[in-house]
């Protein structure tokens, strides 16, 4: 995070609230007749918007007011977040990608290549 943003946030922001990663969420305290209110994350460690759980994103971009209960269960069926890895060695990359050895399997037979006339 960026010096403007801590600073930002001494002065104008409120902190509501920490989501089990250790990120907190700041509203303004005072908000211009008119303006809807602002809110922010201040991530804990590496800045990566994936890192922000559904709910927070929810109250983040106004879809809900209320904000989420701290210590909710979490369902059995939600992973552990896994982070965005574009860019690094462990991106996706499909077969015949060229950092894959730039081979893929054979066309089917119903794959006939355009030719120009």
């Amino acid at each position: 995070m960026t010096l403007g943003t801590r600073l930002f946030t001494w002065l104008r922001g409120r902190e509501v609230g920490v989501d089990h990663l250790g990120n907190r969420y700041f509203t303004e305290r005072k908000t211009r007749a008119g303006d809807r209110q602002r809110r922010w994350v201040m991530y804990n460690g590496e800045v990566e918007a994936t890192r922000v759980p559904p709910e927070w994103h929810a109250w983040l971009h106004h879809t809900v007011d209320t904000l989420p209960a701290a210590g909710r269960p979490q369902p059995a069926w939600l992973k552990e977040h896994i982070p965005n890895r574009t860019g690094t060695e462990d991106a996706y990359r499909p077969p015949g990608h060229v950092l894959q050895g730039g081979r893929r399997a054979r066309a089917t037979g119903d794959y006939e290549p355009w030719r120009p006339s």
